[in-house]
């Protein structure tokens, strides 16, 4: 197990410069020169070469990207070209947002998805297993800033139980105001997400219907439900993390989209703010910080079900 370990910790190092890598190039080959963006269209082409040296933009993209990258894993992502403040401190800043939202999406998605796809699978030959599955496969098509919009014109602008916009200027130092700035924000995502995740577990609940204990625990005396709710959600729960930590990027994506609709100062606001401001070293720590998130949940997801599972523990020994 430990080999399996230090295997997955060298992929998900080389993933992390991989993405680094690709983050980097995909942003120099982006349209328009951030030195003439920060002079305006009144400066005059030596403020803008003088610009592009003080920012070391006429440096070989080697020495750029080196530069950059020895700076992060000493925990210095660079400074604002725009506010000049350190890039560091911005997204601990606007984590604040984007964690608890992400946190709370993913909680909303799993109250939805549980018990809805084990009912669908268990009630599978009635209507309302039917009703269950059909409903959860068009949720899961629907855009998420559709969704929210909807969310919005229901709970805000109708009935006024939320806030349509906006977080506490104080923050997590009004509690209550700040959570409840996220809740409809989040069940947005949650609902979105737990359709798609609402169809992986009415999947595994149907496999693990099928599994040869199921019904031999049923052959003894239990109901097929009673057999599947003793025996058989262990095999549903392993299916459920690994689908779960998929989805991560799913939420990852719906929270830049959901913080813009809901004017949240979140990373994936700061992200789609900053691409138009053209402030190469926050847009690239924000995509960083993003994909490394992502990568190290499916790193923590493969070795929890490794450790859950006996199987594929035995095989890592």
């Amino acid at each position: 197990m430990i080999r399996y370990i230090l295997t997955r910790s060298v992929l998900l190092i080389g993933g992390l410069i991989v993405a680094s890598l690709l983050i980097f190039l995909a942003l120099r080959v982006l349209p328009g020169d951030v030195a003439q963006v920060i002079a305006g269209t009144q400066g005059t082409p030596e403020q803008v070469a003088q610009l592009r040296e003080q920012l070391g933009l006429n440096e070989p993209l080697p020495v750029q990207y080196f530069s950059w990258i020895g700076g992060v894993v000493t925990g210095d992502m660079g400074t604002s070209i725009i506010t000049n403040t350190r890039v560091v401190d911005e997204l601990a800043e606007k984590a604040e947002v984007t964690i608890p939202l992400g946190l709370m999406a993913m909680a909303v998605a799993l109250i939805i998805a549980v018990p809805l796809g084990i009912l669908s699978a268990i009630r599978r030959n009635k209507v309302s297993g039917t009703a269950l599955n059909v409903g959860a496969q068009g949720i899961a098509a629907v855009p998420v800033i559709w969704a929210g919009m909807v969310l919005i014109l229901i709970f805000s602008l109708w009935l006024g139980w939320f806030r349509a916009q906006g977080f506490p200027r104080d923050g997590w130092e009004e509690p209550g105001e700040a959570f409840m700035a996220l809740v409809l924000p989040a069940v947005t995502i949650g609902i979105v997400e737990g359709a798609v995740l609402m169809r992986f577990v009415r999947s595994a609940t149907l496999d693990a219907v099928g599994r040869d204990f199921v019904r031999t625990a049923a052959a003894k005396g239990l109901t097929r439900t009673q057999a599947l709710l003793r025996h058989g959600l262990p095999s549903v729960g392993l299916s459920i993390i690994t689908v779960l930590g998929l989805q991560v990027a799913g939420i990852v994506v719906g929270a830049v989209v959901i913080e813009k609709l809901f004017n949240l100062p979140g990373i994936g606001r700061m992200l789609i703010d900053d691409v138009g401001a053209r402030d190469l070293p926050l847009v690239q720590g924000e995509l960083l910080v993003l994909t490394a998130v992502v990568l190290l949940i499916g790193f923590a997801v493969d070795i929890i079900h490794r450790i859950l599972d006996p199987r594929l523990r035995e095989a890592a020994e």
